[in-house]
C-alpha cells in the first residue's frame, strides 16, 4: 500500500522511491532511479529524474524540472520555474551524459522563482537565492545572493530573517538564534537557548 499521494494525471515509473506523506500533483513525473523523501510537495509539472535525490520535508513548486545529478538536502525550497542544469557545455550532436556534474542544496536552502543554477554548485545551508539570480558559484551557508551573476548582499538566519552583524555577532530578531563570523563563515553559535523576540510596535516605542 503507497503512503504518498500523487495525482491521478503524474507519471510515476518504477522503480523510485517516494517517502511517507509525499505528495504529487497534476502532471509530474517521477523517473526510474530518483529518490523523493517523506513530507514533500511536489507542485504541478514537476520533474525528477534518475539519479536525483530530494531530502525529508521538500517543497517544490510548479514547473521545476531536477535533473540527474541534482541533490537537495532536508527541507529544501524551489521555487516556482527556478533551473538547474548538468552539464557545462551542451551540444545537441555531442552525448554528454558521463559528464553530469553534481549540484548540491544544503539543508534548509531556498531557490527563488525563475533563479538559475548552473551545475557544480554547491548552495549552503539555509542559503537564500534571490528571484532571477543566476548562481555560478557556490553559495555560503545563510547567504543572500541577487543578480546576474549571483553576489552575497547579505546573510539570514535559518527563519529566513535578515541578519545584522555587529563586532562579528548577530541575533535574529524573529527567533533569537545567535550567529558569529568565524573566518569568512557565518555560523550559528550552538548551546545557545532561543527565545522568541517580541517585536516593538512604533506605537509602544
Amino acid at each position: 500500500m503507497k503512503e504518498y499521494t500523487a495525482h491521478e494525471s503524474a507519471y510515476i515509473d518504477e522503480p523510485c522511491e517516494i517517502g511517507r506523506g509525499t505528495v504529487i500533483w497534476h502532471f509530474c513525473h517521477l523517473m526510474s532511479g530518483c529518490v523523493v523523501g517523506e513530507n514533500c510537495r511536489l507542485g504541478q509539472n514537476v520533474v525528477v529524474a534518475p539519479g536525483a535525490r530530494l531530502g525529508n520535508g521538500v517543497k517544490v513548486q510548479n514547473n521545476v524540472s531536477v535533473y540527474t545529478g541534482v541533490v537537495c538536502e532536508d527541507e529544501v525550497f524551489l521555487g516556482p520555474s527556478c533551473v538547474f542544469t548538468n552539464v557545462i557545455n551542451p551540444r545537441a550532436f555531442i552525448e554528454r551524459k558521463d559528464e553530469f556534474k553534481q549540484t548540491l542544496i544544503k539543508r534548509g536552502a531556498s531557490i527563488g522563482a525563475n533563479a538559475t543554477v548552473v551545475c557544480g554548485c554547491t548552495i549552503g545551508q539555509y542559503a537564500l537565492v534571490g528571484a532571477g539570480a543566476v548562481v555560478t558559484h557556490d553559495v555560503p551557508d545563510y547567504a543572500v545572493v541577487t543578480g546576474i551573476p549571483a553576489r552575497v548582499i547579505g546573510y539570514v538566519c535559518a527563519c529566513g530573517n535578515k541578519l545584522s552583524f555587529q563586532n562579528n555577532l548577530a541575533k535574529c530578531a524573529v527567533c533569537g538564534k545567535d550567529y558569529t563570523v568565524y573566518g569568512e563563515r557565518v555560523i550559528a553559535r550552538t548551546g545557545v537557548a532561543v527565545k522568541p523576540i517580541k517585536r516593538v510596535r512604533e506605537k509602544d516605542r
